[in-house]
């Protein structure tokens, strides 16, 4: 009997020390093989891709490029893939409404994993929440999609251009168009040719160096002036540079807002003219009889219509005045043949 129990005990000891082993393998396990930590420390989250590209359960998750968690489940759903991650809850912060969830890839063979941005803003998503995904950036499938994207526009602009759509399409479709384009470059030819030549003042610039020279002369004399107008030389200059002319011209130009300001208040004789009625009236009748006046004069009434119009009454007043003045020479000559005195005693 007492060699049975010694051997129960040896057999006892033997099964603990292998327990004791196997849960000291299993914690160095879960410490060694990730950032996950134990079941009570992880909570899941999910999201959804179009395409999981090989990803299966196991495959690592990665915050920022740091391993936090693992891949738990991937289902397809409908025509999308719908993928369960668990997570360690220490960065449960930094997954957020603001992050987004991308296929990447462990090593250079291609393993999938699944790698989130962080983010400080937004809400930390909850358990069984879902976390928005987008295309993995630069990745050989979003490359591969915007290179179709492109090979479809291209097609389309193809198409446009068979069909005649656009200037660039009616040129290679429209005779006409084809047409005018060639004679547009003739033409073109043409006047460089002639331009070659030295025809024309264009032509005489380049071909010409005393055309060239006059041109640079006459450049240098504008900026002569220039200069001389900024420097405040000359009647122009002293109107750009000289404050007392500027001040002056203010001045004069006020004087003209007032007088004009006066004068569509009808003050003074101008803005009486201008707004006083009566005035305008009695102006207009004196033009009219100043009218029948002058018609009068021109028809020969009246004496000084006569005048103008009697050449016999002009002849006569003329030699009236010529023997008016040889009356007056007669009389400085010899007074007193016209001069008599009487004196008479009674």
């Amino acid at each position: 009997m007492p060699r049975t129990r010694s051997l129960g005990w040896a057999e006892l000891k033997i099964g603990l020390v292998a327990a004791f082993a196997l849960v000291t393998s299993m914690v160095l396990i879960f410490l060694v093989s990730g950032e996950g930590g134990f079941f009570w420390q992880r909570y899941s989250i999910k999201t959804i891709f179009p395409n999981a590209a090989g990803l299966k359960p196991g495959a690592p998750v990665r915050v920022a490029g740091v391993e936090v968690g693992s891949v738990s489940e991937v289902d397809l759903v409908g025509d999308q893939v719908e993928v369960v991650v668990e997570l360690n809850q220490d960065y449960q912060r930094q997954v957020t409404t603001e992050s987004r969830a991308y296929l990447g890839s462990v090593s250079l063979l291609g393993e999938a994993a699944v790698d989130i941005t962080a983010s400080s803003r937004g809400t930390p998503i909850p358990e069984w929440g879902y976390v928005p995904s987008g295309p993995t950036p630069g990745s050989l499938t979003e490359v591969a999609t915007r290179a179709t994207q492109g090979i479809e526009q291209l097609t389309y602009l193809l198409q446009d251009i068979r069909r005649g759509q656009g200037t660039v399409g009616r040129l290679f479709t429209d005779e006409a168009l084809y047409n005018e384009m060639t004679a547009l470059v003739s033409a073109a030819e043409k006047v460089v040719a002639s331009v070659n030549r030295g025809r024309g003042t264009l032509g005489r610039l380049v071909n010409d160096p005393a055309a060239a020279k006059a041109l640079e002369s006459s450049l240098q004399n504008f900026e002569a002036i220039t200069a001389r107008i900024r420097a405040g030389e000359g009647s122009l200059g002293r109107f750009l540079n000289d404050d007392a002319l500027a001040r002056s011209l203010a001045s004069t130009t006020t004087n003209l807002d007032a007088i004009t300001g006066r004068i569509s208040r009808g003050e003074g004789t101008a803005g009486k003219l201008i707004s006083d009625r009566e005035l305008y009236d009695r102006l207009n009748s004196m033009s009219d009889r100043l009218d029948k006046v002058m018609a009068g004069l021109q028809e020969g009434q009246g004496t000084a219509g006569q005048l103008l119009r009697d050449g016999q009454l002009y002849e006569n007043m003329n030699s009236a005045v010529a023997e008016l003045r040889q009356l007056v020479r007669d009389i400085r000559a010899d007074p007193r043949k016209f001069l008599s005195v009487r004196v008479s005693l009674f």
